[in-house]
């Protein structure tokens, strides 16, 4: 029998739950449970020896397949550097099982190397934490690692999903020796069975009169996945009951015509008999958290007379602060239920009563389509070379079906500001758990290990050399395609209204640098290619995209104090469009 044969056991179990992708970072005290995974031949492992990169890596393959990914890494502070990600696979509602090696108990503070206090490490960052023993002699301690392993696993499965770590305290030895063999079973399975949300006759009676009393209603979707039956059904209430639909870009809730994706734009007003006309008496909202600051803040000074928010769990989130009802259920089966079950002709006789003029969906469509057309107009032009129309062009000519990650700071919000169009069919994914600018390129490698896809990662300067250790393996695959924004400086400081009046703004929030992405790209085996004017990024576009042999990296160099200037015009073209 192999030593610590309870390693291989969890990692026996991890398979007949269907984990089974892994991500390592290397090191000698968690010796047995990289040997473990490595020689099961049913799992996937890939190794990034930086523990920081290998968390965010992890949330990207965790978001493609919807499973838990397993964590691995050494003890010490090697543990503290997986926090970054596990925060964000928190907020996120992303399963991870972080496995963290650690030593026995009583050599903690005992002036031995890689040794700190790793129980509970990660706090309330994850849904729970759990330690095994670093002892078998008696059989009670075989059952406790037994159940432990088991509940750990359905808890990172089960909704609302997240990390869930369990902590090994391991004792030497740490290495097998030549003619010991792995044995992986058996091992007994706990499995946790999910229920269908219900609801019962009466409530569905309550939320329906709910419902027919509403004159006004709004449907609100935050961060998600991209997902075909919630678009489906969303654009059939918005067509069909003249419900206005309202998301930002990473709702995955594209440009169609129906749907309302420019409210950041035309909310950003303060006629006060405007904002009136567009209070909702009934809020819907499901996802998870919303870009759009001057949407949150709208629906805070004008709040509906009920809110309800609809998700597959019951952790409560306000954010709006204006929330009535928390309803358990799956957003798509709910939308779909609730078409089904309403009294479509009652519900258009009654709307058509109220609104003798434009309908309330009208009233949002108009302003949305005019609040396209004029970033539309803003973009277009060419006379200055400037961050934000660069990304309007590359949106332009991302590849049809493909994968969009954003980085946070000034790219995510350039991004929904311009949003996608139907046809395109590209999933968009940020970081938004945290809104961290750490780990997003890392995510995005994750995330192009795990599909056929052309992965594009849009990410600034700074969040760039911040995560570079994302192409420090031998893991970067063909289909990414990386687009630095490169300003030399936090470019979002000199934009945003409070950094940008202090006279420290260029030594304390900007961090200029001067550096380059151009040997990091040839250090990964990138394709490297830079440009520095409209004309060189159209040369550019159309090779970048193709297919390769090698990973590509594009920078676009700008002028940040250009780039504020330009988004100080668009400002003012806002403010002259809201007052007319």
């Amino acid at each position: 029998m192999a030593i610590h044969q309870h390693l291989l056991h969890l990692v026996e179990l991890c398979v007949r739950k269907g984990i089974r992708q892994a991500v390592i970072s290397p090191g000698s005290r968690s010796a047995p449970l990289t040997l473990a995974l490595a020689r099961h031949p049913e799992i996937t492992t890939r190794v990034v020896a930086d523990e920081r990169s290998a968390g965010f890596i992890a949330v990207g393959i965790a978001q493609q397949i919807r499973q838990p990914v397993i964590v691995v890494c050494t003890s010490g502070s090697a543990v503290y550097n997986l926090a970054p990600a596990v925060a964000e696979a928190y907020f996120q509602e992303i399963p991870l099982l972080v496995l963290t090696a650690d030593r026995p108990k009583e050599w903690t503070h005992q002036l031995d190397g890689q040794t700190i206090y790793q129980t509970d490490i990660f706090g309330k960052h994850v849904k729970q934490s759990f330690e095994l023993p670093a002892d078998f002699v008696h059989p009670d301690a075989h059952w406790f690692a037994e159940r432990v392993s088991n509940e750990a696993i359905n808890l990172a499965r089960t909704k609302p999903r997240g990390p869930v770590h369990i902590n090994l305290p391991l004792r030497e030895p740490l290495y097998p020796t030549a003619d010991e063999t792995f044995e992986f079973g058996p091992v007994r399975v706990i499995e946790q069975l999910s229920a269908t949300p219900a609801l019962s006759p009466e409530t569905w009676h309550w939320l329906q009169d709910e419902w027919e009393s509403a004159e006004r209603k709004l449907i609100a979707v935050g961060q998600g996945p991209h997902d075909p039956a919630l678009l489906a059904i969303l654009k059939k209430i918005s067509e069909e009951w003249q419900i206005p639909v309202v998301g930002d870009v990473i709702s995955n809730l594209p440009r169609n015509g129906e749907f309302i994706t420019q409210s950041d734009v035309f909310l950003n007003v303060s006629d006060t008999k405007i904002r009136e006309e567009r209070r909702p008496d009934l809020l819907i909202t499901c996802g998870q958290s919303f870009i759009s600051k001057q949407f949150k803040l709208f629906l805070r000074s004008y709040p509906p007379r009920q809110h309800w928010q609809i998700q597959p769990h019951t952790r409560l989130a306000d954010p709006f602060q204006s929330l009535t009802r928390l309803i358990p259920y799956e957003p798509t089966a709910f939308f779909e239920k609730l078409f089904s079950d309403i009294d479509y002709q009652r519900f258009v006789s009654n709307d058509d009563e109220t609104d003798s003029d434009d309908s309330f969906q009208e009233k949002w469509q108009t302003l949305d389509r005019k609040a396209t057309r004029l970033v539309k107009r803003f973009l277009n032009e060419e006379t200055v070379f400037h961050e934000w129309a660069v990304v309007q062009r590359l949106l332009d000519a991302l590849p049809t079906d493909s994968q969009l990650h954003v980085a946070n700071s000034m790219p995510v919000r350039y991004v929904n500001l311009s949003g996608l169009d139907e046809s395109q069919r590209v999933e968009v994914f940020a970081n938004r758990g945290t809104s961290g600018i750490d780990g997003c390129l890392s995510t995005a490698v994750g995330a192009a290990l795990t599909t056929s896809k052309t992965v594009t990662a849009l990410i600034g300067d700074v969040a760039f050399f911040y995560d570079r250790n994302a192409l420090w393996n031998n893991l970067v695959p063909n289909n990414l395609r990386v687009i630095v924004l490169n300003n030399h400086g936090g470019n979002i400081f000199r934009i945003i209204d409070g950094p940008s009046r202090q006279p420290e703004l260029d030594a304390y929030f900007e961090t200029s640098q001067p550096l380059s992405a151009e040997n990091t790209a040839k250090d990964a085996g990138m394709i490297y290619r830079k440009v520095t004017s409209y004309s060189e990024l159209k040369a550019a576009l159309p090779d970048f995209f193709t297919e390769s042999d090698r990973p590509k990296l594009l920078e676009i160099e700008t002028d940040r104090r250009t780039n504020a200037e330009q988004f100080s015009r668009y400002k003012q073209w806002v403010q002259e469009f809201n007052s007319n």
